[in-house]
Parts: C-alpha cells; sequence; structure tokens
C-alpha cells in the first residue's frame, strides 16, 4: 500500500511540474525584438488630450499619447510622414490591455490599470498599419487603430 501510494503521489508532482512548466511563458525571438523597441517611461505627466504632435516638417517627432479602456482605443486613427520619428504614449486607463503596431514589430508590454510606457520607433515605410491590444480577444472586440504612413 505505501509503494502504491508513493507511486501515485510521485506522479501528480510530476503532473504539477508538467502543468506549471506549460504555462510558464519565455520569451520569444518576437517579444525580445518587441523589448528592445520599448522605451519605457515611469515619469512624466499624463495627457488628457487625445493626441499632441509637434513639428510639421519630415524627419519631425510626432507625439501621440493613447489611452486604452475596456475594448477601444481614445485614438482610433495618428497620421504621420514617412521618416518622422513616432513617439507614443501609451496609457493604460483600466483593465488589463498592451499597445501593438503591425509591420513595425513595436509595443509596449502588458500593463495593469493606471500604467503607462512610451514606445519610439522611426516610420519609415508607407501604407496603413494597425495597432491593437494583443490581450485575449481584445483586437478583436474592437480595440485597433490605425497608424496611417504619408
Amino acid at each position: 500500500m505505501n509503494k502504491t501510494a508513493l507511486l501515485i503521489g510521485a506522479i501528480v508532482i510530476l503532473l504539477l511540474v508538467g502543468i506549471f512548466a506549460a504555462n510558464r511563458t519565455t520569451p520569444t525571438e518576437t517579444d525580445e525584438q518587441i523589448d528592445l523597441n520599448i522605451a519605457t517611461s515611469t515619469t512624466g505627466t499624463t495627457s488628457t488630450s487625445t493626441a499632441t504632435s509637434t513639428g510639421t516638417t519630415q524627419g519631425a517627432v510626432k507625439e501621440f499619447t493613447v489611452t486604452g479602456t475596456n475594448f477601444k482605443f481614445s485614438l482610433p486613427e495618428m497620421k504621420v510622414k514617412e521618416g518622422d520619428r513616432v513617439r507614443v504614449t501609451f496609457v493604460n486607463s483600466q483593465g488589463t490591455h498592451d499597445w501593438r503596431l503591425e509591420g513595425y514589430n513595436v509595443g509596449t508590454k502588458v500593463l495593469q490599470g493606471s500604467a503607462q510606457e512610451t514606445v519610439e520607433f522611426v516610420a519609415d515605410k508607407k501604407g496603413t498599419f494597425e495597432y491593437y491590444c494583443s490581450v485575449g480577444s481584445h483586437r478583436q472586440m474592437g480595440m485597433k487603430g490605425n497608424l496611417i504612413v504619408e
């Protein structure tokens, strides 16, 4: 009887270790590349305006503040010129969200409510690129917008 109980205990422990290992996330190459493009902002002010931009010539710095609430972003669209440096401050005001941009391999980490992070990149490709929240089905529920590079 003791051998059976010991065997069952060992199997349970192995199953728990396997479940823990399967649920543990490790960074993928994509996550590591995204992390290289992230410039974290832990201080500064939170703007209540939906967007600000500075400069009007190509190669200028364009700044945007995007606020995320449950299943929507405050800015459905951002426009810049090719060659502009784009600085996006993502402010998560509610829930758990991130901000990712297709085609540019940039994005924030997943943030809890009342956190913010800033990403910066050069808009070196013309076109329309979707930004979105990658948490769960938030993107499918409408938490997305477009960066238009002219």
